[in-house]
């Protein structure tokens, strides 16, 4: 959830947080949010594990079309080709990719184009059009 979240957005947040708590309340705010975010955790833990006690054995038959529908969400073309094709062995991939870069020469710079002239806009006519009835889009 919080994966794309980067250094510059949290010293962002830090410095709001700063400016609105105030250095003065701002220990004291971490320190809940910290505790508050322990006893969550620990709430998820326990419920997992009660359930997991509770249902036995069919907790793990529950989980694994779970892991199974994860692992299809993780594929990529790439990847599927890499498994099924190359058995797990992604170099031969890697390698036509890393050939067809030199080939291109991905690195050289394009010439510059010298500008030309813009192109003349058409005439309006001085009568406004009329619009076609089969024209939908006409406003």
């Amino acid at each position: 959830m919080f994966s794309s979240v980067g250094w510059g957005e949290l010293l962002i947040l830090l410095a709001a947080a700063l400016i609105i708590l105030g250095p003065e309340r701002l220990p004291g705010a971490v320190t809940w949010a910290m505790g508050s975010l322990r006893k969550v955790r620990d709430y998820a833990t326990g419920a997992s594990s009660q359930l997991r006690d509770e249902m036995g054995p069919e907790f793990d038959q529950l989980r694994e079309p779970l892991s199974q529908l994860n692992e299809l969400r993780q594929m990529s073309p790439k990847s599927i080709v890499t498994k099924h094709i190359f058995d797990g062995d992604s170099s031969p991939i890697d390698d036509m990719s890393k050939s067809v870069r030199d080939t291109l020469d991905i690195s050289r710079t394009v010439p510059k184009q010298q500008p030309s002239t813009p192109a003349v806009a058409p005439k309006e006519p001085d009568t406004p059009r009329k619009h076609d009835v089969t024209d939908w889009d006409a406003t």
